[in-house]
């Protein structure tokens, strides 16, 4: 939580600068989606993984994560604004296979590799539910601010939720290494900043479930430089349920893409 809370505050601050720079205030409503989205995303979404992957491989953790698909095509169909059909119904049958063949074994809450594996899909799904609400929070137009907002308000909550807990007073900052140092800049930089930017540029233009198949590339990066960096092993219930998901993520963007060209069909009618 210490490390999450450093990330997103770092990083809202960054955002937030850069977007006052170019005239943004702060609006009320705002506040309030920003808090809302800030919460679904970084304090549930990231709070949970950070902690989890003291515990889960960083190749199984970004696996479960690419479930967030599966999660916005449930929760988005519910709400109305997605539709199930064959090819992505398949998909999330596929998916959900997927996670239990990488880890239905072995979820367990009396450990705390079952505990680590349920707090990443819980995540994975608190995220999914921030962005298919996306739509319906009055966050501010402009890209920059947009993304600034959501992280401002979600760094907060971490960083009560890390005194709250005991973290902060915990940590021993003279053990941190300068390598540690320097991969939180790079999650601050390039995880926070530019990435989470786009993301939000992103889901302003196009679907949410296309949005979120950039999962399909990350567990195969977190698969290989896990096993390349951190000496993870790569079984073949890993390979097994890597395929099965990846296969997901496919029928399911597939499935988005058969919706808009029967929607356009409709339209040209």
């Amino acid at each position: 939580l210490v490390t999450v809370s450093l990330r997103h505050t770092t990083a809202g601050l960054i955002l937030l600068g850069w977007a006052w720079s170019r005239g943004y205030r702060f609006k009320l409503e705002q506040l309030k989606a920003g808090a809302i989205q800030g919460a679904l995303f970084f304090l549930i979404g990231h709070g949970t993984l950070h902690w989890a992957e003291q515990y889960v491989a960083s190749g199984l953790a970004a696996l479960l994560v690419a479930t967030e698909p599966l999660w916005i095509l449930a929760i988005g169909s519910a709400l109305g604004d997605e539709r199930i059909n064959w090819k992505n119904g398949l998909g999330l049958v596929a998916g959900l296979v997927g996670v239990w063949v990488l880890t239905g074994s072995d979820l367990s809450l009396r450990n705390s590799f079952g505990i680590g594996v349920i707090l990443v899909l819980v995540g994975a799904a608190s995220w999914a539910i921030g962005v298919c609400i996306a739509p319906r929070l009055k966050l501010p137009k402009e890209p920059i601010a947009r993304a600034a907002v959501p992280l401002v308000c979600g760094a907060v909550m971490l960083l009560i939720t890390a005194t709250i807990t005991g973290e902060f007073h915990a940590t021993n900052w003279t053990a941190i290494s300068a390598k540690s140092w320097g991969g939180l800049a790079y999650l601050i930089i390039f995880g926070s900043v530019v990435a989470f930017t786009a993301y939000t540029w992103l889901l302003q233009h196009i679907s949410a479930t296309v949005v979120a198949t950039h999962t399909f590339v990350n567990p195969v990066v977190a698969v290989l430089v896990g096993w390349l960096l951190a000496a993870e092993p790569i079984s073949m219930r890993l390979v097994s349920a890597t395929a099965l998901i990846l296969v997901a993520i496919f029928l399911i963007q597939r499935g988005d893409r058969h919706n808009e060209m029967q929607a356009e069909a409709g339209q040209g009618d």
